[in-house]
């Protein structure tokens, strides 16, 4: 296992772009890191730099203390899975599992032990001897996650490994990727563009946007204490609802609904008098009715989408419109009128010019 640290670590082309600023983070042995993003946001580049596969222009990579910034992808001993499988079409499973294997010179029967005790692990001990032509996406992903880990480095490297999957196959793999991440005990780091699979696969994830930064922590951190609107709007499904206003009298309008915004900001209410701010809540933070300690909000419903475990409702009230995550038993009809409570301890309020969160 390994530990890695970044420092300022900067990625400018020559062209003047740059790609990713001023990266800090720490990563212990064997935390299993996801950087989370939309596309554009530096997060592969940042992989690729750790890999080795792009020059850091400026600031240090440490692994296990010592700088690695000017060592090749071999002796920084990585393995990494990337978005397509890159498997050798002429050769069966076992000789794709074992490839890496071979190229070092290692002995036949160990290559035959090892490539068997991998497939075991990945569930494709049936399957050794077919050619990747003859495999599902899934399989297929497995056998290139199967090159990587036969080769027992301290480093795992993902690059979107599950873009290429459908839904139900995603699910799937991100339970075996968690599995084999506890039986390898390697450090891993996982670029993904959806939140689900940070959400569901991380110990801490690394939230970007533009080449910056945003946030690093929990999963459980990054949905409760989102620092800005960036990040409180990335994660979670459907996302935050927001709502961009000024704050007047100590009052908010949400659409045709007036709130007494004291018992959120408390002593900091006269702070904000007269200032612009982002009121947001969670679609699943609702309860239907009026509630005690809570907002009472009456709006009417434009849509339904039944989900089978939930409904989500669009509602709009004046000119605002957002979606709440109700049980599907609960599901109100088209056109009809509706109250719900937003709870005074789930609301988000986040400074409109800045875009930070309001403590």
């Amino acid at each position: 296992m390994s530990t890695m640290e970044l420092k300022n670590v900067n990625k400018i082309y020559p062209n003047g772009y740059h790609a990713v600023h001023d990266f800090n983070l720490t990563i212990e042995q064997g935390e299993f890191i996801v950087f989370v993003g939309p596309s554009g946001c530096g997060k592969s580049t940042t992989l690729r730099m750790i890999a080795g596969l792009e020059d850091i222009s400026s600031g240090d990579f440490n692994i296990n203390g010592k700088r690695a910034n000017e060592l090749g992808p071999r002796e920084r001993e990585v393995a990494m899975v990337f978005q397509s499988y890159a498997l050798y079409p002429n050769m069966t499973v076992f000789d794709n599992i074992g490839f890496g294997l071979s190229l070092q010179g290692v002995d036949d029967d160990v290559i035959e032990e090892r490539v068997n005790k991998t497939a075991k692990i990945l569930g494709l001990t049936d399957y050794l001897d077919r050619f990747p032509r003859a495999l599902s996406g899934g399989q297929r992903q497995r056998v290139a996650i199967g090159r990587s880990i036969i080769r027992k480095v301290g480093i795992f490297l993902m690059d979107e490994p599950l873009s290429n999957l459908d839904a139900k196959q995603r699910v799937t793999m991100r339970a075996e990727i968690a599995q084999i991440h506890r039986e390898a005990g390697a450090t891993t780091i996982y670029v993904t563009h959806d939140q689900t699979e940070a959400m569901t696969l991380a110990d801490r994830i690394v939230v970007m946007k533009d080449g910056y930064v945003q946030q690093v922590g929990t999963p459980k951190e990054l949905y409760f204490d989102p620092v800005n609107v960036f990040v409180a709007g990335f994660i979670g499904e459907p996302p935050m609802n927001f709502v961009r206003g000024e704050v007047k009298g100590g009052k908010f309008a949400l659409g045709d609904n007036v709130l007494d915004l004291a018992p959120v900001l408390g002593g900091k209410l006269a702070q904000y008098e007269g200032k612009r701010i982002v009121f947001g809540f969670r679609p699943e933070s609702i309860e239907l009715g009026e509630q005690a300690e809570s907002y009472h909000i009456s709006s009417t419903v434009e849509l339904t989408e039944m989900l089978g475990d939930n409904t989500n409702v669009y509602i709009v009230t004046g000119t605002e419109r957002a979606i709440l995550k109700v049980d599907p038993h609960d599901t109100p009809a088209l056109d009809s009128k509706l109250t719900f409570s937003i709870p005074h301890k789930s609301v988000y309020l986040f400074d409109d010019a800045t875009e930070m969160v309001i403590k």
